[in-house]
């Protein structure tokens, strides 16, 4: 299938209103800062479990950012394939593919975050049923890694010296509580997941359409670019756990992209 690409100033109404929220709301998030108010904390996704979740996360998530480097790729992103997907499905089934992929983002995010917490507070669990500076050590290295260094520092130097104090044991304790709600009051924040699931359309539409990737400066065709994205955040997923990235969000993109469109092909009336 071939397309026509925009001249580089035209923009379909659905990105270009996209890309505008998200600049309008990072350009928010930084003057509220000065005011000693986080956005981010605010409008970020959190954990259904924890007291900071509010459903409507599910939709302010998507249009918050943490830094300009992350908003402009995305944004840079949307520009170059989302317009032309406007072009093709027209404004009301972007929007619709935009929203529906950056919510399934993030119901596949948050149920792994749930999956990650429940296997991580039954490590606690085990731990705290036989406390001991090694099983607490090997707590820390397998869930909380940045963190080990200085848990070393303030607990376990002097518990491993003194292995059966009462006090370090209750110490132990208190660490895994914080450590685990650290981890469950992280919000997540960015367009990603709807991002990926924007670059999956273009793959599918378009998969052997020649794109030049920015790392490396190599060509490709979008569906090698396609697969090889959604083979490196599985691996990232499966390998990096606790990670600050979100990849099962952005493989939840691609994944409700991918039936999604898959949908609208079994409908008559579509014609792509």
């Amino acid at each position: 299938m071939n397309y026509s690409s925009p001249r580089f100033g035209s923009m379909p109404p659905v990105i270009k209103t996209i890309i505008g929220l998200n600049v309008l709301m990072f350009l928010a998030t930084w003057v509220a800062r000065t005011a000693g108010i986080n956005l981010n904390q605010l409008l970020g996704l959190y954990t259904p479990t924890t007291e900071r979740f509010h459903i409507y996360q599910y939709v302010s998530y998507m249009f918050m950012h943490g830094g300009l480097e992350h908003l402009f790729f995305n944004m840079f992103a949307l520009w170059m394939f989302g317009r032309v997907l406007e072009q093709v499905w027209g404004s009301r089934r972007m929007l619709t593919y935009y929203m529906v992929t950056g919510l399934g983002a993030a119901l596949i995010h948050t149920g792994v975050n749930l999956i990650s917490l429940s296997v991580i507070r039954s490590d606690a669990a085990a731990v705290m049923a036989a406390p001991s500076p090694d099983a607490f050590a090997a707590f820390v290295n397998n869930h909380f890694a940045a963190y080990y260094d200085q848990v070393y520092s303030k607990l376990l130097e002097h518990w491993f010296n003194n292995p059966y104090s009462s006090e370090l044991i209750s110490q132990a304790s208190i660490y895994i509580q914080q450590l685990i709600d650290l981890q469950a009051n992280i919000p997540t924040v960015d367009a990603s997941g709807a991002v990926y699931g924007v670059l999956l359309a273009f793959g599918m539409l378009f998969p052997n359409t020649q794109i030049m990737l920015l790392i490396p400066p190599i060509p490709l065709k979008a569906k090698w670019m396609v697969i090889g994205y959604g083979a490196l955040e599985l691996f990232l997923g499966l390998t990096q756990p606790g990670s600050s990235v979100a990849h099962f969000a952005h493989l939840g993109g691609m994944i409700f992209g991918f039936f999604l469109i898959r949908h609208w092909r079994q409908q008559r009336d579509i014609f792509y």
